[in-house]
C-alpha cells in the first residue's frame, strides 16, 4: 500500500497534525507513517485496520530502545505513545499507581516524590524511557540486587491487542493471586504480543537515607573482591547493589586509573545506613580504598550511572559504532565478565566499559568503536559467556550490524511455545515483526 492511501485512511481515525511522514534511521525499526495517538480507542483502531489490511506496524515509546533487536529497517506504521501518558490512578494508602504506558520515568517518579513513594526501578536514560518500555523490555539498573526487575513491580496489565480487542492481565491490587500471573507473558516480550495501554505498579516508600560505599581495588585483586563479596552476601547486612565496574568505566564515574570499583549501595534510615557502612569498613580489604557518598552525592552517582549506556534516542551518526551487550552469567561468574572486559578493552582498538551484579549475575557490556572490531568483540564476549554457561544478548546495536549478529543468541528449548503464542495472539504478525527472539 502506498503512502498516500495510508494517509488517506489513517486520517479516518487521527487528526491530521497527529500524523506525519517518517525519517530514515540508521537504527531500524521505524515506519513510513508516523502516528501519535492520545487515546486507547486510537490505538485499537490503528491496530485492527493495520491487522485486517495486512500493514506492518512497529511502536515506539520515547526511543531508547531503537537499537534493542530488530530485523525491520521500516515497517508501514511507525506508532508512537509519546502523546499517550498521564497518571490514570494513584492510591496513596495502598500505595498502587496505574498509568498510561507512554509516561516517561522520570516525570512518574517526579510526580510520586511528592508523596514521599516511587517506583522502585532504576532503568538508564529515566528522563527519556517510557514506563512502557521498560515494562515491555523487561528492563533493570544496578540496583536490581535490592529492587528487582520490572516483573517484580507489575501487578497489573492493560492491553491491546493486534486485532484490536482489549484484554487485562492481573489487577489493582497488590495481593492479586487468583490463576496464572499473565503479566510475565508480556513483561520482556518486546511488544510483540500486544501495545501495552495502562500499567498498574506497587510502590515503596522514598528512602529515608542513602549512601554509596565505593571500593577501589588494583588490577590484581579478583581474589580479594570474591572473598569479600562473599562475606557481605553472607552476613545480614543488605546492599541495594554490589555492582563491581571495569577498570574503564572506573575511570569514567570516579576518575581513577586502573582500579575496579565495587558500587555497593544501602538505603534505609541513616543508623542502619551507618551500620552497615562501618561493617563494610570492618571487612574492606587491606589492598583496597574507601569513599563514601551520601545524599544527593549518592544521587547524583547514579544519575551519571543512568546515561553511560547507549541511547537510541540520541544522534544519528554516532549510535552505529555503539553496542551493549547484557550478559547473564552465575553470581560470582561476574567477575569473569568484567575482567574478560577489561582484557578485550586493553587489547582492542575498542572502548569497552563494563560493569555486573555480583548479587544477581546480570552485566552489561558497552562498546564503542569501528562496526568491524564491534562485531569481533560481541562474538568473542558471547562465546566467553556460554562458557560459563551463560548468555548475550545484544541490547543496543546498529541496523547494520543487527543483520549479521543474532542479537538473541540460539533459540532456546522452549523457542515452540513462544512462537505457538505469537501465532496464537498475532497470526498476521502485525506487532513489532522480528523483534524478538528466534525473529518473532
Amino acid at each position: 500500500m502506498i503512502t498516500t492511501d495510508l494517509f488517506s485512511d489513517l486520517k479516518s481515525m487521527l487528526a491530521e497534525e497527529r500524523i506525519g511522514e517518517s525519517q530514515g534511521h540508521p537504527l531500524g525499526n521505524g515506519g513510513r507513517v508516523t502516528v501519535y495517538p492520545e487515546t486507547e480507542e486510537e490505538i485499537a483502531s490503528i491496530l485492527k485496520y493495520a491487522n485486517d489490511n495486512g500493514i506492518k506496524l512497529t511502536v515506539t515509546g520515547g526511543g531508547t530502545k531503537r537499537g534493542f533487536g530488530g530485523l525491520t529497517e521500516s515497517a508501514d506504521i511507525l506508532l508512537s505513545l509519546s502523546n499517550y501518558k498521564g497518571i490514570v490512578e494513584h492510591t496513596v494508602g495502598d500505595m498502587t499507581l496505574t498509568v498510561k504506558a507512554g509516561t516517561p520515568f522520570k516525570e512518574l517518579q517526579e510526580y510520586l516524590a511528592q508523596n514521599n513513594q516511587r517506583i522502585s526501578l532504576d532503568p538508564v536514560w529515566p528522563e527519556n524511557a517510557t514506563i512502557g518500555g521498560i515494562i515491555a523490555s523487561n528492563e533493570s539498573g544496578p540496583k536490581r540486587l535490592g529492587y528487582g526487575s520490572s516483573r517484580d513491580v507489575v501487578i497489573g496489565l492493560r492491553l491491546v491487542y493486534p486485532d484490536g480487542s482489549i484484554i487485562r492481565a492481573g489487577g489493582k491490587v497488590v495481593k492479586n493471586v487468583a490463576g496464572y500471573d499473565m503479566n510475565k507473558l508480556f513483561i520482556g516480550s518486546m511488544g510483540t504480543l500486544g501495545i501495552l495501554s495502562e500499567v498498574t505498579l506497587k510502590l515503596t516508600p522514598l528512602p529515608k537515607y542513602e549512601s554509596l560505599v565505593l571500593l577501589a581495588f588494583p588490577l590484581e585483586s579478583l581474589d580479594e573482591i570474591r572473598s569479600f563479596v562473599i562475606k557481605l552476601l553472607d552476613s545480614v547486612m543488605e546492599p541495594i547493589s554490589l555492582e563491581l565496574l571495569n577498570p574503564a568505566l572506573s575511570l569514567r564515574l570516579t576518575g581513577q586509573q586502573n582500579v575496579y570499583t565495587l558500587a555497593i549501595a544501602f538505603e534505609d534510615v541513616e543508623p542502619s545506613v551507618r551500620y552497615q557502612e562501618e561493617y563494610v569498613k570492618s571487612i574492606q580489604p587491606s589492598n583496597s580504598t574507601m569513599a563514601v557518598l551520601r545524599q544527593d552525592e549518592a544521587k547524583t552517582f547514579w544519575d551519571r550511572f543512568s546515561r553511560i549506556s547507549p541511547n537510541g534516542t540520541g544522534p544519528a551518526g554516532g549510535d552505529q559504532s555503539k553496542a551493549a551487550l547484557k550478559i547473564g552469567v552465575v553470581n560470582l561468574d561476574v567477575l569473569k565478565v568484567i575482567k574478560e572486559s577489561h582484557i578485550l578493552h586493553e587489547s582492542s582498538k575498542l572502548t569497552v566499559e563494563a560493569h555486573g551484579g555480583l548479587g544477581h549475575g546480570l552485566c552489561q557490556v558497552n562498546i564503542k568503536g569501528a562496526e568491524e572490531d564491534i562485531e569481533l568483540a560481541i562474538k568473542q564476549m558471547r562465546q566467553f559467556a556460554e562458557s560459563l554457561g551463560g548468555y548475550a544478548i545484544a541490547k543496543h546495536l546498529s541496523f547494520s550490524l543487527r543483520q549479521k549478529l543474532d542479537v538473541w543468541g540460539e533459540k532456546p528449548s522452549h523457542f515452540f511455545l513462544l512462537e505457538g503464542i505469537k501465532t496464537k495472539i498475532d497470526p498476521n504478525r502485525v506487532l513489532n515483526n522480528k523483534r524478538f527472539v528466534g525473529g518473532i
